[in-house]
């Protein structure tokens, strides 16, 4: 699943804007934050534990890859 992310937004949250999954982090874009809160939100909308969800592409961009395992 490809996803566009806004961190340091003022809540979490999950939109679908043009045909693009954005996710809107409050954790900030250093030290990995903003990405564990991005696997979170998704594990906890999906109803799939953290695990099954892993950041394939892009680690320091605002697109980003997530691969679900299958369940």
């Amino acid at each position: 699943m490809e996803v566009r992310v806004v961190p340091g937004a003022s809540r979490d949250e999950i939109r679908i804007v043009d045909d693009i999954v954005q996710l809107r982090v409050t954790a900030p874009p250093a030290d990995g934050a903003a990405n564990a809160a991005v696997i979170a939100l998704l594990a906890a909308a999906l109803d799939r534990p953290r695990r099954e969800l892993t950041l394939l592409r892009g680690a320091t961009a605002r697109v980003k890859l997530i691969a679900i395992a299958p369940g």
